[in-house]
């Protein structure tokens, strides 16, 4: 464990989001991708809604810095990228809801057949519940698509999808830390995307200044199921 890399591998993803916010903005006022406020939104003046744009970049960036190639790591970004750009045109003008479904069903299925990410076994109350791989694969598909609308769903308030999305990472961080299991893919992802959800959070803690959008908590979602 080298506690140096793994603050600088919350920290540098943390600035390029803080940094890279005003930028995303600007993108977002010039493509109309703005939140009009109605009888039902808290805010009083168009907000611009592609922050999780700055969140997905900041991901790249840290991935680059830290990552390894894997089969299963390239699954995760070509899913990701596809999520996030289906996200940028709902923020642009609203999807049908079940296009954006049929979208995450393939997204999930991109990880799980091609990057093998499915569950082995499901414990449960004390329980080892072992399947047939192919339930295993549809649970799992299930599960993905889960997350991405759960963490979607909740993104209505200024700063409670980040802020909860935060929580997940540093909670998972911190139980690798006292275990001492910090070099697996999975703990790597957490503390870069801590970083950068972090960095959105400056940006998006009451009052907001910007929304991180469909393209930002379906990003989320997708990141905490995987």
């Amino acid at each position: 464990m080298n506690l140096k890399r793994e603050m600088l591998m919350i920290i540098i993803p943390f600035l390029f989001t803080l940094l890279f916010i005003p930028c995303v903005k600007k993108i977002a006022e010039f493509i109309g991708a703005m939140d009009i406020p109605n009888e039902r939104k808290v805010h009083k003046k168009p907000m611009p809604r592609l922050g999780g744009l700055a969140i997905y970049a900041s991901f790249l960036f840290g991935y680059m810095v830290y990552g390894t190639v894997t089969t299963q790591m390239l699954s995760i970004l070509i899913g990701s990228f596809v999520l996030v750009m289906l996200g940028v045109f709902d923020d642009i003008k609203p999807i049908r809801a079940k296009v954006k479904l049929l979208v995450q069903i393939i997204v999930a299925g991109i990880v799980v057949f091609y990057g093998g990410l499915y569950f082995r076994e499901i414990s449960f109350l004390g329980l080892k519940l072992i399947f047939p791989t192919w339930l295993n694969e549809f649970i799992a598909i299930f599960f993905i698509v889960g997350a991405i609308n759960a963490i979607n769903l909740i993104d209505g308030l200024d700063g409670l999808c980040a802020g909860i999305s935060s929580i997940y990472f540093v909670t998972i961080s911190v139980i690798a830390l006292i275990l001492n299991k910090m070099g697996g893919l999975d703990i790597i992802l957490c503390i870069i995307m801590l970083g950068a959800t972090l960095g959105f959070l400056t940006h998006n803690f009451p009052p907001a200044k910007t929304f991180m959008g469909d393209c930002g908590s379906t990003f989320l979602g997708y990141m905490i199921a995987v």
